[in-house]
């Protein structure tokens, strides 16, 4: 097919569309191009950090982090995700409509600042009588980001019931 026939066969494509009252499509090409600089950029950095394991033994250790990839895989596949397929159902029949939003993003957060302080609430990386190496009580600084989140998502859903009752009292605006 020539370059000719190829745009034919778009402009073809687009009528065919138009009378079947769907939208053309347009910008393909460049969706396509964003698609494959993403893969080359995340293969890069992919490549990049197999490098750095592998080339620096001594600080990275390849067969423990090959081991917690392992674990962290596993514990993804039978722990996490059934989890929260299960607070996912029971968010849904036990939270009301207006605020399950709420509590869904404040889960989200809480999850994601627990998972990602984990080392560090758990102890581990520090150096045994060097009390200065994990110097800060971050089993209760968690506690207290945790805290200010789920204040945060009260405060919001607060203020939607503030809001749903007002728009029930005062009820439909009526036209002139």
């Amino acid at each position: 097919m020539t370059g000719q026939d190829a745009d034919d066969y778009t402009a073809a494509e687009a009528g065919a569309a138009a009378e079947a009252g769907a939208a053309p499509r347009r910008g393909g090409g460049l969706a396509r191009l964003a698609v494959a600089l993403t893969a080359l950029g995340g293969l890069a950095a992919l490549g990049y950090g197999i490098d750095g394991l592998l080339s620096e033994t001594r600080a990275t250790n390849p067969h423990n982090s090959l081991r917690w990839l392992i674990a962290g895989v596993l514990a993804h596949d039978v722990l996490l995700v059934p989890a929260v397929a299960l607070v996912g159902l029971l968010l849904s029949r036990a939270v009301p409509g207006p605020y399950r939003a709420v509590v869904q993003g404040a889960l989200i957060v809480s999850g994601s600042v627990a998972a990602a302080s984990l080392p560090l609430w758990r102890g581990y990386g520090g150096t045994p009588g060097n009390a200065t190496v994990d110097a800060l009580p971050y089993g209760r600084n968690l506690l207290i980001v945790l805290g200010a989140v789920w204040a945060a998502a009260a405060v919001i859903m607060v203020f939607r019931r503030r809001r749903s009752r007002r728009s029930r009292r005062t009820g439909p605006a009526r036209g002139m």
